[in-house]
């Protein structure tokens, strides 16, 4: 069996001068605590904030894509970048872990076939191809108005040619109508990397039943997310009542400005355990969702996504990568087979892959 995450974001850590290498007391994704999970390799995504321009969107991408290849060179002995499953199996059969990487934001391309390419030839696997806001490539779920309706006419160009590069399409943070676009155009199966289930949680991140049955009818796959709010309606209300996360955001955001300073990053770390402190609905509604998808869908069509490192609070008893193990031995306590939890683990993902 192979282990997989599908999405964290780890690399924005390793920006802020984490060092993965090590175990960290408040990191939630480093070596260490993949091998304590039995995880047995991870998605690293270079997250590209929808707020920076064309040029600062590429370069940021590149700044995180050259802050995870220094931490594999330091880590030699620990992981390895693939960017194929069999290359990871190899990885694997070494003791080593795997990293794969993906691209969350398709602005990083700017509006260039050309630099999609080059992505690829980097070692992008997958590209999300929007984020919290509409780009040259489609809509966002989050704005109200829209702004192509869709897919934009560059759009259907990068799914072609996603399609002919064998680059996976991510669909997790686009507009319900950019999804069914998508469906439309590519060719090939598209993946959620990391989104849940809109019956059981209201979020307009989530994916409707429908949504599910035609992603799973195309051959594609949603890979859960472990994201309290889109997990639990219950849980967000509750959020949102502490005004913590709104009192957070200029806190993180001076920690991410200036990361060297231990004011700042103790000062992150108190919002952290704050929100850590709340009453948090438990890692089995990973659990839930899963089985939410295989009812609809089978279980050929879904997997795990974490956003570990995108999300400042956790499921309780999933604080962090090390508790992977945990909603796998969940599965086989509601009687999930051998076969089908190695489905889930990670063989879907891979075999889309």
């Amino acid at each position: 069996m192979f282990v997989l995450d599908s999405h964290c974001d780890t690399p924005s850590q390793i920006y802020r001068l984490r060092d993965i290498g090590v175990r960290n007391a408040h990191g939630q994704v480093d070596f260490p605590k993949m091998k304590d999970g039995g995880v047995d390799g991870a998605f690293f995504a270079l997250y590209v904030p929808s707020a920076f321009g064309p040029e600062k969107a590429t370069s940021y991408a590149m700044e995180l894509l050259a802050g995870v290849c220094d931490t594999l060179a330091r880590n030699r002995d620990k992981a390895v970048l693939v960017t194929n499953a069999s290359e990871a199996y190899e990885a694997k059969s070494k003791g080593l872990l795997s990293v794969f990487l993906g691209l969350e934001n398709g602005s990083a391309i700017q509006k260039s076939i050309p630099l999609l390419r080059l992505f690829y030839r980097l070692g992008i696997r997958y590209m999300t191809l929007t984020h919290s806001g509409h780009n040259e490539i489609c809509d966002s779920c989050a704005p109200a108005a829209a702004r192509w309706g869709g897919l934009s006419p560059f759009g259907r160009e990068v799914v072609a040619e996603m399609n002919r590069l064998g680059m996976l399409i991510d669909v997790s943070h686009i507009s319900d109508e950019s999804f069914y676009d998508v469906l439309e155009c590519s060719e090939k199966p598209v993946v959620a990397t990391h989104s849940c289930c809109r019956a059981l949680a209201h979020h307009r991140r989530n994916m409707t039943d429908e949504m599910i049955r035609a992603l799973a009818a195309k051959g594609g796959i949603i890979q859960i997310n472990f994201y309290p709010v889109f997990l639990d309606d219950t849980f967000a209300s509750r959020l949102e009542a502490s005004g913590i996360e709104a009192r957070g955001e200029a806190v993180e955001v001076d920690f991410i400005n200036d990361p060297a300073d231990p004011a700042k990053r103790a000062a992150w770390y108190a919002v952290e355990d704050e929100l850590a402190a709340l009453d948090r609905p438990s890692y089995k509604r990973i659990a839930d969702h899963i089985d939410h998808v295989v009812s609809l869908a089978g279980v050929e069509h879904v997997g795990l996504g974490s956003d570990f490192d995108g999300i400042a609070v956790t499921p309780s008893g999933m604080e962090n990568v090390s508790c992977f193990h945990k909603i796998l031995e969940e599965l086989d306590r509601r009687g999930y087979s051998d076969n089908d939890i190695e489905k889930i683990a990670g063989g879907n993902f891979l075999r889309l892959l």
